[in-house]
């Protein structure tokens, strides 16, 4: 069976900055990324490039930022008022509040965003709203390892259940 829409496709990978050649993240055979082919979960360059595999198949492909995670805007850094942080007291968590840390935030119509601290004055913080990999052109090595029909459970769902089934 080949790599198509309505495969759940179970591959391991190792992905890299195309640039750099940083490793960004990687897959082992003994915890496979699984996903239901298809389904508009997966950047949409990467299912073109596994499209017609088969189990055993080897791959490797680059893909550009702009058709992965978008290229960096300038519009999704944000200047924020310090006392958004502010506990109970008045101060603010060190501990979680610094250059660097990761926030789950919500804007002012109830999405749910994570930014990163990028810097902390007394008046504000500046944090980016962008995607982690934004700007950065991905490079992908891996190999195919099972492709099977999904059930209709699956596909009634939008996603694999993996090995196990899936409980809601």
């Amino acid at each position: 069976m080949t790599v198509d829409t309505n495969t759940v496709v179970s591959l391991s990978y190792k992905l890299t900055n195309h640039k750099t050649g940083e490793l960004i993240e990687e897959t082992a055979e003994s915890h496979p990324m699984e996903f239901l082919y298809g389904v508009e979960r997966i950047i949409p360059t990467f299912e073109v490039n596994i499209h017609g595999l088969k189990a055993g198949d080897s791959f490797e492909f680059a893909i550009p930022s702009a058709e992965a995670y978008g290229d960096k805007n300038d519009d999704h850094v944000a200047l924020i008022p310090i006392s958004v942080f502010f506990d109970e007291s008045g101060k603010i968590d060190e501990t979680q509040i610094k250059v660097g840390a990761v926030l789950p935030m919500t804007d002012n119509e109830g999405n749910h965003l994570r930014g990163t601290i990028l810097e902390i004055t007394d008046e504000t913080v500046t944090m980016d709203f962008n995607h982690p990999l934004a700007g950065t052109d991905l490079y992908f090595q891996g190999t195919i390892l099972t492709v099977r029909a999904a059930t209709n459970e699956e596909l009634d769902h939008g996603h694999s259940h993996g090995a196990h089934g899936h409980h809601h």
